[in-house]
């Protein structure tokens, strides 16, 4: 039957479907930050399974443009982090911006190896969704490979703001990412 809710639920709403809400996310190997890696993943309230594009090259022939699929292309990746009284995770990305380049001198403290000055330019994400049981999909895991912060978002601040936590995105950019046994 075309229009069976039935139907509907048992093929397109497995297990009533997965939830946006249950996810996580982990950053590592950001040591220019000194980067609480697991108050960041408590931290941070809202991220993206990353889109995917591939471009195309326009081949004329004979009057006509043939496509053929060209380079991928990857774009940035943006969190929202709840901030918290010691800005702790706004003062470390902060800091990991600037050993790429101060403010006065745009002089970099960290080099773009993963081990120049005891810290490391690069770090990973790895973005995990969970069931509604709290157990990892394994299906659903996403590896950011290479990422560092290119923008950190306005923190608005106003008298009026009652009742309400203060939050700021941070804009990544990163190599490529694999989505576990789907894309490597």
């Amino acid at each position: 039957m075309a229009f069976s809710i039935g139907e509907f639920r048992g093929k397109a709403l497995d297990k009533a479907g997965a939830r946006a809400n249950l996810f996580d996310v982990t950053v590592t190997g950001a040591g220019a930050a000194g980067l609480n890696k697991d108050e960041f993943t408590f931290a941070c309230k809202a991220a993206a399974i990353p889109a995917m594009a591939v471009a195309t090259i326009d081949v004329p022939y004979f009057g006509r443009t043939i496509k053929v699929p060209g380079n991928k292309t990857f774009d940035n990746w943006t969190v929202t982090i709840i901030n918290d009284e010691a800005f702790a995770i706004r003062n470390a990305m902060e800091k990991w911006l600037a050993a790429m380049g101060t403010h006065e001198g745009n002089i970099a403290t960290i080099g773009s190896s993963f081990t120049e000055a005891g810290g490391t330019l690069y770090g990973d994400a790895i973005v995990q969704h969970y069931d509604k049981g709290g157990a990892k999909i394994g299906a659903a895991e996403y590896k950011f490979k290479n990422i560092f912060p290119v923008t950190i978002s306005e923190i608005t601040l106003g008298w009026g703001e009652n009742d309400a936590i203060e939050e700021f995105t941070v804009e990544f950019a990163y190599d490529y990412w694999t989505h576990t046994d789907i894309v490597t």
